[in-house]
């Protein structure tokens, strides 16, 4: 049997658990065998497999365009849809004094006329995908400060079962003319708060009680006629018996 030389290198193969050869060892006198970590072989892709991955990526790209083209397509459509609505509210409303126009997308209409204690006020304003979504309906305005909190809400949620039936149609006017039609239905349970206006008017007739007599307005005296009078008198201030009698003998 031979000995190796010192400092020889021998060389060893290193098999692995399967039995292949993976790498080459180098076998150091004295020393163990080491062996190197094996590096799985690479993988080359296909053709077919390189495809299907550009393919996926570009489905999730064309897939994101396609949903971002969507809701410009909506948004577009839902604008044009405001827009002829508009339109159609402005010539319907026109000189409606319980019309009013707030912004291009909100609008108020009062149900009612001034004075009625009865008489509330809607407000519908238009999010930007109306009328396929639904609009957002308000009774915070400061004419409805009267009305009970429970009132308002169930006049809104009778509102907002019209909007679920018209969903994805112009339903403005419908809400309106929904709510003047059904006023006394919405009102019937409001307490109705009536201010009695109290005026002061002055009787002009005959007093209940007796008349009262004037009193004899006494004849003023001149200063001479009393300066007479007092000459006639006797010292108790009484005037002599005959005083005033005339001299018939002088008048014939």
């Amino acid at each position: 049997m031979s000995r190796s030389r010192p400092g020889a290198r021998v060389p060893a193969l290193a098999l692995t658990g399967s039995g292949r050869s993976q790498s080459a060892a180098t076998l150091l006198p004295g020393g163990p065998i080491r062996i190197p970590p094996a590096r799985p072989a690479p993988r080359v892709r296909g053709a077919g497999g390189a495809c299907a991955a550009a393919r996926l990526r570009r489905g999730r790209v064309g897939g994101r365009e396609e949903l971002g083209g969507a809701r410009v397509a909506r948004a577009m459509a839902a604008n044009e849809d405001q827009e002829m609505e508009l339109e159609a509210l402005r010539s319907i409303y026109e000189g409606d004094g319980c019309f009013r126009e707030l912004s291009p997308v909100s609008f108020q209409y009062r149900i009612g006329e001034n004075g009625d204690p009865k008489a509330f006020l809607i407000e519908v304003s238009w999010p930007e995908t109306y009328p396929q979504t639904a609009p957002i309906l308000s009774m915070d305005a400061f004419f409805n400060n009267t009305i009970s909190p429970a009132i308002k809400q169930s006049i809104l949620d009778k509102l907002m079962v019209e909007v679920e039936a018209n969903l994805g149609t112009a339903m403005t006017y419908t809400l309106f003319e929904y709510a003047k039609d059904n006023k006394e239905l919405f009102m019937e349970n409001q307490p109705v708060n009536t201010v009695t206006s109290v005026s002061n008017s002055i009787a002009i007739g005959t007093p209940d009680g007796p008349a009262s007599k004037k009193k004899d307005k006494k004849e003023q005296l001149s200063k001479t006629q009393k300066r007479k009078l007092a000459d006639k008198t006797d010292h108790k201030g009484e005037l002599p018996r005959g005083w005033n009698w005339v001299d018939v003998i002088k008048v014939i």
